[in-house]
């Protein structure tokens, strides 16, 4: 023991005084007066809804995106204390006391300023020179569309930090591939590519772009190591799994955990219920649940029940009638039977009651013990109000007339008969002999007499009439031409019936249901829906006077006012380095035209560069090309309103391609010195014109200082763009 003190204890730390450099003056530019403007800054007044929704525990869905990105936002909220109260109505409204502004800005600034090391490190790991990569970095840090996007509580820099993470950890867990199978640095930067790539997708979809391109490659060098005799099917399978698990495993099990947390914090009902099923709004806490809770579980003969339809979108609504029958003539000149209209009606009414009868008696009240309604029995669904019995039959329907017209019974004593037997199926049964059951059983009912199923149509055209109160059409539609969720419906409100006279049941119809009984889905029933709700629930996409396509983005012809101060003129613009994006589209050209001259000269058997030269340019090109076209041919296909800062993480790849293409020309095409110190010149000259640039527009990218209408107009540097010129 005493030996071991004889000698000093040495720690021995290399630090990279260029990475450090280029972290501090990232964290600079971006944090620089971050609280400034104090007001709401374009998307704020989205984002910033959200924020205070998790603050307030209050459940939301946004079609945009998986949750992460907002859970990070709001964690910005958290720690700055804030309370979630504040009106998210109006770009460029003043932010009130209460609102911590530099916390809420802070970490998409941080994931911002970190961006910029990562794109040294990046060239670094491809084999580049530290003089490239400190260019790579320098460029990314003095790109003003990128400053602009870190600066306020959006999403892009947090999603383009998650990226360019993803795509350094597996370089340098490739480059650890050579020397050092299965060690801990081996595991840690397999493990975090599968980590950084799952907050990636976790913050917007977009992210699964790169994920897809990591997994190609993955994919390409794995399939190059099966070709490896010295490496046996052993060891070939440990390095598949292991890539299965960091890769794939790990990725999903953090994404289902990214909504376990946002359900979690979420537990309050709030405006967003109405497009979730009963089921899910029953396990929110207020809202549907308080009406619901304790309600009774199975479904029975002399149940009363309100029917909601499962699609529940445009609307939400339920199955409905009222006294008021349907015209004899309607305006086009079609008849009618003239019966009691049913309806699907957008709101809680009384109305809305319906009793479950058995056909073989006239009770209207659950026995004792209660008859559970099984999946296949035949019922009659009496309306509670006016008694009558729902019926369809072969008459068109108002709107529909390929389908059949839904009423309630009236007898006119005429050769009319009633039909009105409904069978009741289960969509979502375990098995054939399933009881129906409030809120969790989907259910058809299928017309005895006519197999048509109900079908609430009304979502997909006009709604009714004056006549019908402008409520949704409800039809029989025949099994014949598909299924489809309004043809679905479960029970939300549900009662067992105790009155069997009609006065004294109307009354019983008006008050409240009661008994206590909870009823919560599994957390991956409720995943399931709400993912589902994401992907398919899109709001009407209308045009903005900011959206561009996605050719307008590789010139840079659009721009977007960020804010406008009220009174001073100074204004934030979304607008990139003219100089770097123009070089960007340049070296991405260069690097084409050179790869398809190489492969031709290769095929000829022509080596211009060193083999491992060539490898160096794949590699490189595989990753910033490919980064840059995954992350923007998709938008040419996407139905969306499109803006310019979409193009942000595919330009991020095209920048560090700068760099490389200058490194390779100057390396293999400048022969003679002369050349080599005519390129430098040039490079040195051209890298003063993207600092000038930046400079030129930072009063735009920082929104201070502002400027005079002259300077303004001279930063219009293309018809094109939307520079704010306030009158005098």
């Amino acid at each position: 023991m005493l030996r071991c003190l004889k000698n000093p204890i040495v720690v021995t730390v290399e630090i990279n005084m260029n990475l450090v450099a280029l972290t501090v003056i990232g964290l600079i530019s971006r944090l620089w007066g971050l609280s400034y403007p104090r007001a709401v800054v374009f998307d704020e007044v989205y984002y910033g809804q959200f924020v205070s929704l998790y603050m307030k525990r209050i459940f939301f869905v946004d079609d945009s995106g998986p949750p992460f990105g907002h859970m990070l936002l709001a964690l910005g909220g958290y720690l700055g204390g804030f309370d979630g109260n504040f009106l998210w109505n109006r770009i460029g409204a003043e932010y009130s006391m209460n609102v911590p502004v530099w916390s809420l800005r802070l970490l998409p600034a941080l994931a911002g300023a970190l961006c910029v090391p990562l794109a040294y490190q990046i060239l670094i790991e491809l084999q580049f020179s530290h003089c490239a990569a400190l260019g790579a970095a320098l460029l990314i840090l003095l790109e003003n569309s990128l400053i602009t996007q870190s600066r306020f509580m959006l999403l892009e820099s947090i999603l383009i930090f998650f990226i360019l993470l993803a795509v350094l950890s597996y370089l340098k867990f490739y480059n650890l591939q050579r020397d050092s199978f299965f060690s801990g640095s081996w595991w840690f930067w397999l493990l975090l590519t599968g980590v950084a790539c799952s907050c990636a997708v976790g913050v917007k979809y977009m992210g699964l772009f790169t994920y897809m391109l990591l997994l190609t490659i993955a994919g390409v060098h794995f399939w190059h190591m099966i070709g490896d005799r010295n490496l046996s099917n052993v060891s070939l399978m440990c390095h598949f799994l292991a890539r299965g698990l960091a890769l794939i495993i790990i990725p999903v099990a953090m994404y289902l955990s990214f909504f376990y947390v946002h359900l979690t914090f979420l537990y309050r009902s709030g405006p967003h219920d109405q497009i979730m099923t009963s089921a899910f709004q029953a396990s929110l806490e207020g809202g549907l649940a308080r009406i619901t809770q304790g309600q009774p579980l199975e479904v029975a003969y002399g149940s009363q029940i309100t029917l909601r339809n499962v699609l529940g979108k445009p609307v939400q609504c339920w199955l409905h009638s009222h006294t008021n029958t349907y015209p004899i003539r309607y305006e086009n000149g079609r008849g009618s039977s003239h019966q009691q209209q049913v309806t699907c009606y957008p709101f809680k009414d009384v109305n809305n009651w319906w009793i479950v009868k058995d056909p073989g008696t006239q009770q209207l009240v659950v026995s004792n013990p209660p008859r559970p309604v099984r999946h296949g029995h035949i019922v009659q669904l009496v309306h509670g109000i006016t008694t009558r019995y729902l019926n369809t039959h072969d008459v068109a329907a108002p709107l529909s007339p390929h389908s059949q017209e839904v009423s309630c019974y009236i007898d006119y004593n005429i050769s009319m008969p009633a039909q009105n037997l409904w069978r009741v199926e289960i969509v979502n049964r375990e098995s054939d002999t399933d009881v129906w059951k409030t809120i969790l059983s989907e259910v058809r009912f299928v017309h005895v007499n006519t197999s048509a199923v109900l079908k609430a149509s009304g979502f997909f055209g006009a709604s009714l009439p004056e006549w019908g109160y402008r409520q949704l059409e409800v039809v029989g539609e025949k099994l014949s031409k598909g299924y489809h969720q309004s043809m679905v419906w479960n029970v939300e409100e549900h009662r067992y019936g105790k009155s069997q006279e009609q006065k004294e049941r109307e009354v019983e119809l008006h008050s409240p249901t009661q008994m206590d009984i909870s009823k919560n889905l599994s957390f991956m029933a409720k995943f399931t829906e709400l993912q589902w709700k994401i992907l398919t629930l899109k709001n009407e996409d209308t045009e903005h006077k900011y959206s561009s396509s996605a050719l307008d983005w590789i010139t840079m012809d659009t721009n977007i006012a960020y804010w406008l101060h009220p009174t001073s003129g100074a204004q934030i613009h979304l607008l990139g380095n003219v100089v770097t994006w123009a070089s960007a589209n340049v070296a991405a050209l260069v690097y084409t035209c050179l790869s398809l001259w190489y492969l031709i000269r290769r095929r000829r058997k022509i080596y211009d560069i060193p083999e491992d030269a060539w490898q160096l340019w794949v590699s490189a090109g595989g990753i910033c090309v490919g980064g840059w076209a995954v992350n923007y041919l998709p938008f040419f296909l996407m139905e969306k309103t499109l803006f310019l800062y979409h193009y942000l993480p595919a330009l991020t790849f095209q920048i560090l391609l700068i760099p490389i293409v200058l490194q390779h020309l100057g390396n293999h095409l400048c022969r003679s010195l002369l050349l080599k110190s005519m390129f430098s010149a040039l490079v040195v000259a051209w890298f003063s014109s993207v600092y000038l640039v930046y400079r030129t527009f930072s009063p735009v990218t920082y929104g201070e200082p502002s400027l005079s209408v002259t300077e303004l107009k001279d930063l219009r540097w293309k018809d094109s763009w939307n520079i704010l010129i306030q009158k005098q």
